[in-house]
């Protein structure tokens, strides 16, 4: 399976956010699947390159050319896949993925997030979107998203929108699921 994988790039956080990443990232190439993110070595995403790196797992990167600084690229990445804007570097990443995590972030990470939630909403992608909720990070926009809901500004489901896993370990176990049940899906209907 192909994950692609949104998060912070910053190097100030606490040690927890670093730790979680990077065992999702070990996770990841344990269970031969490949990540697929913005390419870049700082924060979050680079410390899930590291894990999957780690666990002999595959990594491409996807990265604008107006922010490719080489310093800050991840340099173990299996393939780097050049865009010519933000913009592409996110449809790329979404048309190469088969799944999304969402480990915590700013305001890009979030708007990578709800990019792919509104075309989950508007059944543009039937691929699952998975948030990491280290430190109950992602607790506060769920109640959001919960609020938004029960006022009608949310029709769906949420539950059919994202997953909100507490652990590394549940964030794969949730894909591995939803792939599977996909895969019977498809064997089923043929």
């Amino acid at each position: 399976m192909k994950i692609c994988m949104f998060g912070a790039s910053s190097n100030t956080l606490r040690d927890c956010y670093y730790e979680q990443a990077r065992q999702l990232g070990r996770l990841i190439g344990r269970r031969g699947h490949t990540m697929i993110f913005g390419g870049g070595a700082n924060g979050l995403m680079g410390a899930c390159a590291r894990g999957v790196a780690e666990s002999g797992g595959e990594v491409v990167g996807v990265v604008p050319r107006p922010l490719s600084v080489p310093a800050q690229l991840y340099e173990d990445s299996g393939e780097i896949v050049y865009t010519e804007s933000i913009a592409e570097r996110k449809q790329k990443m979404v048309a190469l993925a088969d799944a999304f995590v969402a480990l915590p972030g700013g305001i890009g990470t979030l708007d990578e997030l709800f990019d792919v939630l509104t075309l989950r909403q508007l059944s543009l992608t039937e691929k699952p979107v998975v948030l990491l909720n280290t430190e109950g990070f992602f607790a506060p926009l769920d109640a959001l998203l919960r609020g938004a809901a029960k006022e009608g500004f949310l029709g769906e489901d949420l539950g059919a929108l994202y997953t909100l896993c507490d652990s590394p370990e549940a964030v794969l176990a949730a894909l591995e699921e939803e792939q599977s049940v996909r895969r019977f899906s498809q064997t089923a209907e043929m």
